[in-house]
């Protein structure tokens, strides 16, 4: 694999960062993982747009602008022959002087990686996949601003642990005071009583860019939506349907949540529909 660093292409074991970058020592940085289908970035001016305000949340100057981001990206697709692709762009502080201040003069550190999409198993969409409730919390927006797509990732990593210890395909998080948040990597949606449902930005959740898409979608399709504070309470006993969405699996079913069961129903099954036909 050919990577981009900091306005090189080279080969993947050469691309070297300093031990005293401050993405290594501490997680100070922001990212965004897209999604390439036959050549063409899936919203790629919204990914750039939340890259963008993630460094500005955290105080971080990118090296380049949104136009440089996305001619990074697409020379590295191309230095590896990629049409369908998942991408990652990760801007880090830097190397500079030692110590956390990061108002000192730091050079930035920009990646972009790629790699072949690897789609998931078709069964996971027909059957839909098995999650649990994870009793590590959202890191709450008090500590972090939720807004800000951090390379520091512990908090999900400790929730994703939690649900391979289970056997489950994902956790779902709560936020500090006891309410749905979202999954380590996506955001969550619910159906009940013929409306859909999914926790609100209030929640301390990330303003996912499938979850918006999706949202549009069902508007589009007439659906009633509601975003709220749910407890998870409301997935055990008036849960419909339940589904996740990313950019990486889009809109995947859920047949579990801890000994709670669903079946891929008809709201789910019109939004994968949706989706598919909205994609390049």
């Amino acid at each position: 694999m050919k990577v981009y660093l900091n306005g090189r292409i080279v080969p993947e074991d050469e691309a070297l960062v300093p031990v005293t970058d401050r993405g290594f020592l501490y997680g100070d940085g922001v990212f965004e993982t897209m999604r390439a289908y036959g050549g063409e970035v899936f919203m790629a001016g919204r990914h750039m747009q939340r890259l963008q305000r993630s460094a500005s949340l955290v105080g971080l100057v990118p090296p380049l602008d949104e136009d440089g981001v996305m001619e990074a990206v697409w020379e590295t697709m191309e230095a590896n022959g990629l049409r369908d692709a998942t991408i990652r762009v990760t801007i880090t502080r830097g190397s500079g002087p030692r110590g956390i201040d990061p108002t000192l003069e730091y050079t930035p550190t920009m990646v972009v990686l790629v790699w072949p999409f690897s789609p998931y198993d078709p069964g996971l969409y027909a059957k839909g996949v098995r999650t649990i409730i994870a009793s590590t919390r959202r890191t709450p927006a008090s500590s972090l601003d939720t807004l800000v797509k951090s390379c520091n990732y512990l908090n999900s990593i400790m929730a994703k642990a939690e649900a391979s210890r289970a056997g489950a395909f994902e956790a779902i998080m709560l936020n500090q005071d006891g309410f749905l948040a979202e999954g380590t990597i996506c955001n969550v949606f619910f159906a009940s009583r013929g409306v859909l449902r999914t926790p609100s930005l209030a929640c301390g959740i990330l303003d996912g860019i499938t979850r918006e898409h999706v949202m549009a979608l069902a508007r589009g399709l007439g659906m009633e939506i509601r975003e709220g504070m749910y407890r998870p309470e409301e997935l055990f006993d008036g849960a419909d349907e339940v589904f996740l969405t990313s950019t990486s699996m889009e809109v995947m079913p859920v047949s579990r949540v801890d000994k709670a069961k669903y079946k891929v129903g008809p709201l789910t099954r019109a939004l994968m529909d949706a989706y598919r036909e909205s994609r390049p």
